[in-house]
């Protein structure tokens, strides 16, 4: 049964760092793009940040260039996501998600297949 499991969300400060881990099972990454997504109530989930796991390909909304890094680690078949100096506006429920890919990875929700159950991150103002 293929499964992703997110963890690794909490409370921080502004300014502070996080690290987000995404567990996959019953499958291996190896032929798999990974994305980030989050969301807030009444809004809809955007597209963070993704990884292409075979060639390490990235792409990141603009508001977390700089900050947030995806991060692969195929022996453990693990992705991480590494947020740096978060904001307020970081604050929401981060989901991982898997699509079979092979050339790029994107960031709207539509092709991927598989989801996380969500992590709660929340950046007080």
């Amino acid at each position: 049964q293929l499964q992703l499991v997110e963890s690794g969300g909490g409370l921080v400060q502004p300014g502070e760092s996080l690290r987000l881990s995404c567990a996959a099972s019953g499958f291996t990454l190896d032929d798999y793009a990974i994305g980030w997504f989050r969301q807030v109530p009444g809004k809809e989930r955007e597209g963070v940040g993704c990884i292409l796991i075979r060639d390490g390909y990235t792409t990141y909304r603009d508001s977390v260039k700089g900050r947030f890094t995806v991060i692969r680690d195929s022996a453990k078949n693990r992705v991480y996501l590494q947020m740096n100096t978060l904001k307020p506006e970081d604050t929401g429920v981060y989901y991982c998600a898997a699509e079979r890919a092979f050339r790029v990875c994107v960031l709207w929700a539509s092709p991927y297949d598989y989801w996380g159950q969500g992590t709660q991150v929340t950046v007080p103002s």
